[in-house]
């Protein structure tokens, strides 16, 4: 719930944070004398919706060292970290991608990858996933980071968040334009007022939590193809299978938001439908049915 309310906190700042700016440089001049000029909406929305995902997109390695307190592998210093960097190495080789950054941070069983491009990514994996699977599993959960990577998902996420983005910003004006006029009828003033504003930040509120769902359904789905990816990677989908089943035994921990998308593992609870993961027992039908 923690981490479902900061990433819906962090997106609508960042959109009402834009919105302010670009009102204050003259941006916001879809608000004329004879109402909405939609066009010239869309077009702000479209900065507004797309600007907050590709800053996130871009700072996304260093705010994910940062969060999770990542420590990257410069040089191996143990046989675990050395097989690490080998491991990695290997798998993205045949990915066909270009060797991304290993990190290791401390916590309980979980990964992710991130970055803005397929080519200078980040791997993590914690303390707890190494110390609670065996190396066979471990290989079948850095495959699994490296499909996402391979497979450019970072990015596919950050365009799906910016469309969702951009008509949270586009329909909370233009709901929020309709009401301003219905309140104001009868006044001489052609200018908006503060039910505009007050509507244009309840709609993005609202809005921006439907947003939020469908990103996340979007997310589950783009899951079964990362299996997929580690089964290909590995040659069979056993490892993967493995790696599930002992992960939902430990309940893996979940990811700052920013990263659960593109993690092993989300924690289930009532919201589901926020969720960025299937349930494992889901995934590991889809493996072992090949439709993963």
């Amino acid at each position: 719930m923690k981490r479902i309310f900061l990433f819906l906190a962090t997106n609508i700042a960042v959109m009402v944070v834009l919105s302010v700016v670009l009102s204050l440089l003259g941006a916001d001049r879809f608000l004329t004398s004879a109402g909405l000029n939609l066009p010239m909406l869309m077009v702000f929305s479209i900065v507004v919706g797309f600007t907050g995902s590709f800053i996130s997109l871009l700072i996304s390695k260093p705010m994910a060292k940062w969060s999770t307190g990542a420590h990257t592998i410069e040089a191996p210093s143990n046989s675990t970290e050395f097989w690490l960097i080998e491991t990695v190495g290997k798998l993205a080789q045949r990915a066909g991608i270009a060797m991304p950054e290993v990190a290791v941070y401390e916590g309980e069983p979980n990964a992710f990858a991130t970055g803005a491009f397929r080519n200078s990514a980040l791997v993590a994996v914690s303390t707890g996933l190494l110390q609670s699977m065996n190396k066979e599993e471990v290989e079948a959960v850095l495959a699994h980071e490296v499909s996402h990577v391979a497979n450019g998902d970072m990015v596919t996420m950050t365009l799906v968040q910016g469309v969702v983005n951009t008509f949270v910003v586009f329909l909370s004006r233009v709901v929020g334009y309709v009401i301003d006029r219905s309140l104001s009828r009868g006044s001489n003033d052609s200018g908006t007022g503060i039910g505009y504003f007050a509507t244009v930040l309840v709609c993005q509120i609202v809005f921006g939590i439907g947003a939020s769902i469908i990103v996340a359904w979007f997310s589950r789905h783009r899951e079964f193809r990362a299996d997929a990816g580690a089964a290909k990677l590995l040659g069979t989908p056993q490892p993967m299978i493995n790696a599930l089943a002992r992960l939902g035994g430990a309940h893996a921990a979940g990811l700052p938001q920013s990263m659960a998308a593109l993690g092993i593992s989300d924690r289930p609870g009532f919201m589901a439908l926020f969720s960025s993961h299937p349930p494992i027992e889901v995934r590991i039908a889809a493996l072992r049915e090949g439709r993963a």
